[in-house]
């Protein structure tokens, strides 16, 4: 085994058990435990989704229209 990588992944455990150690004790003093940090998509409102659908329905209608329009040249 690579005592590198060894020493190495032993300390990223000791960093995330002092991240809890902490939130632990922040959760000690005041009752509250802090704001997680979320990973991943951000999800989208109702009103953002309908806007972000009308603007795709007109990109993919001019996709449409551009390519109706170039295959009628031929």
């Amino acid at each position: 085994m690579d005592l590198n990588k060894a020493i190495r992944e032993l300390h990223q455990e000791l960093d995330k058990l002092n991240e809890v150690i902490a939130a632990l004790e922040s959760f000690e003093r005041t009752g509250t435990l802090p704001e997680s940090h979320r990973r991943g998509r951000k999800s989208m409102g109702d009103e953002e989704r309908l806007r972000v659908s009308e603007r795709m329905k007109k990109y993919w209608a001019g996709r449409r229209k551009k390519k109706s329009q170039a295959s009628g040249r031929g």
